[in-house]
């Protein structure tokens, strides 16, 4: 029987709880189950021992993931158990900061992925800070939608406060609303093997 091709689109993942990208990983896991490229691009994450980092190891060159922002300057302490985060702010002052450029840096590569890799799924984790502190044109964006559903992409975008427009273009759009938390309820810190 003849594989058919996923369904594409758009998917918006906003909210202000945990959710955003493991959702977004969601999809990647399908296509990934049915043997098709996914390229996961992060903008304004540099940190370097978050999980999903290491999930591409596991499937053969088909998921490629890559960070585009200020890394921890503890992230190997992190990743190997021995610190945890100190919630020093680095990493937000970094990549917040437009003299950084990795936003833009981030923008360059999903094009150059789209034209080289031409992945079947194209996560942009965490686009909405990018728009948001308008280190990318919200139209930037746009021309990647119009791209994407032109070549038969499934497009997914996440972060926290998307701007309203991409969610109107949404064909699925979900909010990730924090109804418990360890964090904010009983003070756990994040937890490596679930927030990181």
């Amino acid at each position: 029987m003849a594989d058919k091709m996923l369904v594409t689109g758009l998917v918006v993942v906003t909210g202000d709880s945990k959710g955003k990208t493991t959702n977004a990983l969601g999809y990647a896991l399908t296509a990934l189950g049915l043997g098709k490229k996914v390229s996961m691009i992060q903008f304004q994450k540099g940190g370097g021992y978050s999980g999903e980092l290491f999930v591409k190891e596991h499937f053969a060159g088909l998921f490629e993931i890559k960070q585009f922002g200020g890394g921890c300057p503890i992230s190997e302490q992190i990743r190997s158990g021995e610190l945890l985060c100190t919630k020093c702010g680095y990493c937000f002052r970094e990549n917040k900061n437009p003299a950084n450029d990795f936003a833009r840096q981030a923008l360059k590569y999903v094009w150059q992925n789209l034209q080289q890799r031409e992945p079947a799924v194209l996560i942009l984790d965490e686009v909405s800070h990018a728009v948001n502190n308008n280190l990318i044109a919200l139209l930037e964006v746009q021309e990647i939608i119009d791209f994407c559903r032109q070549t038969n992409k499934l497009l997914v975008l996440t972060g926290r406060r998307m701007p309203e427009p991409l969610i109107a273009q949404a064909d699925i759009a979900t909010e990730c609303k924090m109804v418990k938390h360890p964090r904010r309820d009983q003070g756990i810190d994040a937890r490596r093997g679930i927030e990181y």
